[in-house]
């Protein structure tokens, strides 16, 4: 069983990306589920180095879009009360 570096895991999964599963492999003399676990652990964050950020910082980054997207629904259904609130006051002096 032959044995990888971290760099060289690291460059494999660049490769692929690059070049396409297939052909990396082939032109690395890769097995096939060695370079599939390598990207595996790329895409979960376990390999340091790759562009792929982990689940957890996607989730994260997901859950402040919603928030973001909330907040401005929340900033203009206060404006919408803000403004029925001084149009009653008004009408109620009159």
């Amino acid at each position: 069983m032959r044995k990888y570096d971290i760099n060289y895991k690291i460059e494999a999964v660049k490769l692929s990306e690059e070049i396409g599963f297939t052909k990396a492999r082939k032109e690395l003399d890769i097995p096939e589920g060695t370079l599939r676990t390598w990207i595996h652990k790329a895409r979960e964050g376990e390999l340091t180095g790759i562009g792929t950020p982990p689940k957890q910082a996607i989730s994260l980054s997901e859950e402040v879009k919603r928030l973001a997207q909330e907040n401005r629904e929340l900033k203009r259904a206060n404006e919408i009360l803000r403004k029925a609130t001084a149009f009653f006051a008004a009408s109620q002096k009159k």
